[in-house]
């Protein structure tokens, strides 16, 4: 069966056959290439702060936190925390990720006011993701081993060993506002 279905595959044209398959090889290829390419490029701090609405708020609040200067000279890039490293997640987010692009060529976010409207909005979305993904992100570089509680203030210290022992929290739950500042909750009173 498999032998006929071979000889009836190559019997009307094999060289036009022979060329599509090495065409679409290559277009897959091409594409395949491409998309790894394009997924690299958009995973860059360059790219994130293209945005004149992100180079000009949460990037500037970033330039400011330990995580852009410290004492030990390693720098935490826009990436490094808001997009995973593993490729399916990273797809996930990218994918999640077009509806920010979407919503800066709408002109909805374009502005620094217009982005101060929706920072709170923005902000949940990304600490929800955070918190399902028990902040890993997060754990990529912080790791609970390697912490010296003894070089941490004492409340802090406290407070974290108390996280890890229970177990209860992730670290995007007490660290709200490390990096960015805090947006207003409309909802909430003043």
């Amino acid at each position: 069966m498999i032998k006929r279905v071979w000889k009836w595959f190559w019997r009307p044209a094999p060289i036009a056959w022979g060329a599509i398959f090495i065409m679409g090889g290559f277009a897959g290829i091409f594409f395949l290439g491409g998309s790894i390419g394009l997924v690299k490029y958009t995973s860059t701090e360059s790219f994130c702060i293209s945005c004149h609405e992100m180079e000009t708020t949460v990037f500037q609040e970033y330039k400011k936190s330990a995580h852009y200067n410290n004492a030990s000279g390693v720098r935490a890039t826009c990436t490094d925390c808001h997009v995973p490293r593993a490729w399916g997640p990273k797809l996930v987010k990218k994918i999640r990720a077009s509806n920010d692009v979407y919503h800066t060529i709408l002109g909805t976010i374009n502005t620094p006011e217009k982005f101060e409207a929706k920072r709170f909005e923005l902000a949940t979305r990304v600490w929800d993701t955070m918190i399902k993904t028990d902040s890993r992100e997060c754990r990529e570089c912080h790791v609970q081993d390697a912490m010296d509680f003894t070089k941490q203030g004492r409340r802090a210290s406290k407070k974290m060993q108390e996280s890890f022992e229970i177990g209860d929290k992730t670290c995007i739950e007490c660290h709200q506002g490390l990096v960015h500042k805090l947006p207003k909750d409309p909802n909430a009173d003043d």
